[in-house]
C-alpha cells in the first residue's frame, strides 16, 4: 500500500507599493533539513488540529474542500512571521496590528510549540479565522522518490495593511517584503536562494502589478496540479499548469 503524502500549505501575502506589489517571504534557517537557507513563502505541514476548527471561529456560510490547508496557511503565517489573518466577529477587516501584537506576545510561542492549537487560540480570543481571504494559486506535489514529499496548496491573500512582520528566529531567520521582479533578479545574481517551485510561483505572481489584479487573476485561474517528473536528467511539469516553462535541467533545479 502506498504511503499517503502529507498535506501542506503556503501563503503569498501581498501588499501594494507605488511601482509594484510586494510579497512577504522568509529565509529559512540554514540548519533546517527541508529547504534550509532558502527564501520561501510562509507555510508548512498540516497539523491534525488544523482539521478541527469550531464553526463559530469560521466565516459564516463559507464552504471549501481544502479547509485544513487554509487553516495551516493562516497558522504558519502567524507562527513564522507574526501576521494573523483573523477578524473580530461581525467585522470585515482583519484585527488591528495592536491586537495582533498582543496576541502574538501572549500566545504565538505556545502555538508554535504545539502547546495550544490555532482553534484554541481562536476560541480564547473570540476570533474568526479568515479562511475566505485565501485564494488558491497553485498546487504542487513533491516528485516521486524524493526523501520528503508534500501535497502543497499555494494561496494568495491581501496582507493586513498595518501588521508588522516579525520572523520567529527559529524556522525563519529573516523576513522581507520584496517585489517579484527583485526576488527573481536576486536569485539570478546568486544573492538569494529560491527553490524551483517557489521561483516559478514568484514568476507567475509577477505577471500582475497590483494586489487586486493578482487576486482576480487567481480567482479566474484553473489550478492544475504539478507533479514534476524526471526523465534523462530533465525535470518536467505539465504545460497546462501555465508557468510558460515545461522542463528544466535537474542540475539547475537542484541549484535553486
Amino acid at each position: 500500500m502506498s504511503q499517503e503524502i502529507p498535506l501542506a500549505a503556503t501563503v503569498l501575502l501581498l501588499r501594494d507599493q507605488p511601482e509594484e506589489m510586494e510579497v512577504l517571504m522568509v529565509e529559512r534557517h540554514r540548519n533546517m533539513k527541508f529547504m534550509g537557507g532558502a527564501l520561501v513563502f510562509p507555510g508548512g505541514k498540516v497539523d491534525d488540529a488544523d482539521n478541527h476548527i469550531p464553526a463559530e471561529n469560521l466565516p459564516a456560510g463559507f464552504e471549501c474542500d481544502d479547509l485544513s490547508q487554509r487553516i495551516a496557511a493562516i497558522r504558519e503565517a502567524f507562527e513564522e512571521c507574526g501576521l494573523f489573518l483573523a477578524r473580530n466577529p461581525g467585522e470585515e477587516g482583519y484585527i488591528t496590528n495592536e491586537r495582533r501584537h498582543e496576541i502574538a506576545i501572549a500566545l504565538r510561542t505556545k502555538v508554535d510549540k504545539g502547546e495550544m492549537t490555532i482553534a484554541e487560540l481562536a476560541q480564547k480570543e473570540n476570533l474568526i479565522l479568515a479562511v475566505d481571504a485565501l485564494v488558491p494559486f497553485a498546487h504542487w506535489i513533491t516528485p516521486t522518490g524524493a526523501p520528503r514529499r508534500y501535497d502543497t496548496m499555494f494561496y494568495v491573500a491581501s496582507a493586513p495593511v498595518d501588521h508588522e512582520a516579525e520572523h520567529d528566529g527559529n524556522e525563519s531567520v529573516d523576513s522581507t517584503w520584496i517585489a517579484p521582479s527583485v526576488a527573481l533578479e536576486d536569485e539570478a545574481n546568486g544573492v538569494r536562494e529560491i527553490v524551483f517551485p517557489t521561483r516559478l510561483n514568484v514568476e507567475k505572481l509577477g505577471r500582475e502589478i497590483r494586489v487586486a489584479d493578482a487576486l482576480e487573476a487567481a480567482r479566474n485561474d484553473t489550478i492544475v496540479t504539478v507533479l514534476p517528473t524526471i526523465e534523462d536528467g530533465t525535470l518536467k511539469i505539465p504545460a497546462e499548469a501555465g508557468y510558460g516553462l515545461t522542463e528544466e535541467s535537474v542540475e539547475r533545479a537542484a541549484h535553486d
